[in-house]
């Protein structure tokens, strides 16, 4: 039995992934409100760039703690009720940071808030698996990652007006009330067909021995590493070339803008051809070049053209990614190749943010050609994929 069996009920699916889009978007806001204001919170609560990092550098690691239990859960309890619960106490975590008079405070909520992540973010491929047709996979999966990047966008593009209007506790108290509106939206419209837990999972050793599954591990940790290197250390990389916190704040902005423009055309395109493989290579081809464009822009204007070219072709590949990750196993494995993958990801994350602070050197290019030489390797094991991932009909 499939979801595509229910036709009656496949309008719903709308909605469904609306109220993933909305709820994903409020968790990787939450993550990124830091982001653009690094330097404010170590002149604010007198804390040095490690430290202040914290804030940020939390996620990845909680992430790689908790992303393979998280997806062994959204396979044996659904998606409906995980990421209901992970929306929930991503919310209340949200409340700790109203306490802005300490540093601690706020670190303690961004880590109940990373705590949650996981067990919403590794549910969108047990979704589209649930409720859509494998010729729409690519594309619900790409509208789905729109809601990750746009609470990025919205995250790191609002978070310090509302600082310099409101102050800490006016811009905590903001997200707050948007994390427990995204959570209750989540409990009206989620719904399952009931296909997708089906079937008992896979044991997880069996995934460690799919070849395909292995190297789309490896992309995801040269790709996730890469992004959230750059998105960390934004501020301090654009900093020399005369972006204050507001700039970096839209530069980031606009990278993820052009990645949701690049995640709702480029997916449906791969649907339609029925490809996989090429259009992830182009796209991690296109962020190569982009990105190389990033890094010699000598002005603000180029860096904002080349930051939305760099968003417009890494983002899709991140979908596509995604999706190659479902269709790779079975639909009862969905949720834990998800999380192998996001736990990849998340790992390389931390390797890289930690690799530039170590490097701390921001008035130099050792940080930028870092950054470079992951987006090659991305490339290099995008080119090394199977032309055909296997996909499963139920």
């Amino acid at each position: 039995m499939t979801a595509r069996s229910l036709s009656p009920a496949r309008p719903r699916r709308w909605r469904v992934l609306g109220a993933f889009v909305l709820v994903a978007l409020v968790s990787q806001l939450l993550w990124l409100n830091f982001a653009p204001l690094l330097i404010e919170v170590q002149r604010d609560y007198q804390v040095d760039e490690t430290t202040a990092s914290l804030l940020i550098l939390v996620f990845p690691l909680l992430y790689c703690l908790l992303s393979t239990h998280s997806g062994r859960l959204i396979d044996r309890l659904g998606y409906k009720r995980v990421v209901g619960i992970g929306a929930l106490v991503g919310a209340f975590g949200s409340l700790i940071r109203l306490d802005t008079a300490h540093f601690g405070s706020l670190l303690a909520g961004q880590i109940v808030i990373a705590c949650a992540q996981p067990y919403v973010v590794n549910g969108i491929s047990k979704l589209v698996a649930d409720w859509f047709d494998p010729d729409e996979g690519a594309m619900a999966t790409g509208l789905g990652t729109v809601g990750m990047f746009l609470g990025m966008a919205v995250g790191m593009a609002t978070t310090p007006p509302l600082y310099t209007e409101l102050g800490w506790r006016g811009a905590m108290l903001v997200n707050s009330v948007v994390a427990f509106a995204a959570a209750g939206a989540w409990f009206v419209f989620a719904a399952e067909t009931g296909a997708a837990v089906a079937e008992r999972p896979s044991p997880f050793r069996s995934l460690l021995r799919n070849r395909t599954l292995m190297l789309l591990t490896a992309l995801g940790a040269a790709g996730l590493g890469f992004f959230n290197g750059l998105t960390t250390w934004l501020e301090q990389l654009v900093a020399p070339r005369g972006l204050d916190a507001a700039a970096a704040g839209l530069l980031g902005a606009a990278v993820i803008v052009g990645g949701i423009v690049g995640a709702i055309v480029i997916p449906p395109i791969a649907d339609k051809l029925r490809l996989r493989k090429l259009p992830l290579l182009l796209c991690a081809i296109g962020a190569a070049a982009a990105y190389a464009a990033m890094a010699m822009a000598p002005g603000s204007q180029g860096l904002f053209i080349s930051g939305a070219l760099l968003g417009m072709t890494f983002m899709p590949a991140f979908a596509l990614l995604l999706t190659m990750t479902g269709e790779a196993v079975a639909p009862r494995d969905n949720g834990a190749a998800t999380a192998l993958v996001m736990l990849a990801g998340n790992g390389g994350g931390v390797v890289v943010i930690v690799a530039m602070a170590v490097l701390d050197d921001w008035q130099g290019m050792a940080p930028w050609a870092l950054l470079g030489g992951i987006v090659l390797v991305t490339v290099g094991v995008a080119a090394a994929l199977p032309g055909d991932v296997r996909r499963t009909a139920g």
